[in-house]
């Protein structure tokens, strides 16, 4: 028996079981995704928050009127401290986002996906900006210091790579749950 005969049956066989792939919906969650953007987006508040109070302040030791107060031994440390603070807070909301996005079942797909990792990345930001502002009003200094006095600095973030953190782990975890579900339309219909 030839071995296109066996193509040629299995093909008349299993004609009628070929399902057409799910085409991306992109007008009905344009609407939806622009929530998502701004709602993610709205995270930055309460994350630079959250960095303000949690990143340490860098004492240093006022040794001249007309110059910069210096750092005390070991405490520049902490401006890699502040960074890696807002790196680890960057990485664990970027996991929630991308698991509370994968969870608005009839929205999944790229559109929605697009919105996150954009909101996610206007967060990033915005925490940034907040959390410095809120650290400055924490460490205020009220008065002149004197010379040999101790003052604390607020925390800052050097890096502006900081803000790269918050979307990728939200792509990638976006990203690990479509391959987990492996269906073609990703679970959006409920049958």
């Amino acid at each position: 028996m030839p071995e296109h005969a066996d193509t040629a049956w299995f093909a008349q066989a299993f004609a009628g079981v070929r399902r057409e792939r799910p085409r991306v919906v992109v007008k009905a969650d344009l609407l939806p995704a622009v929530s998502v953007l701004s709602m993610i987006a709205l995270l930055g508040i309460p994350l630079g928050w959250i960095w303000s109070r949690l990143a340490p302040p860098q004492r240093m030791r006022v040794i001249d009127a007309e110059r910069d107060p210096v750092p005390l031994q070991l405490e520049s440390w902490h401006r890699f401290d502040g960074l890696a603070i807002y790196l680890l807070l960057g990485l664990v909301t970027g996991v929630l986002v991308g698991v509370a996005v994968w969870f608005l079942r009839e929205r999944r797909g790229p559109v929605v996906l697009f919105a996150a990792v954009a909101g996610s990345l206007l967060a990033a930001w915005l925490g940034m900006r907040m959390g410095i502002a809120f650290a400055e009003g924490l460490y205020t200094v009220t008065e002149a210091p004197a010379i040999g006095d101790v003052v604390e600095a607020a925390p800052v973030l050097e890096s502006g790579w900081a803000v790269v953190a918050q979307p990728f782990t939200t792509a990638v975890a976006y990203g690990l749950l479509a391959t987990w579900n492996s269906r073609d339309d990703l679970g959006r219909r409920l049958a």
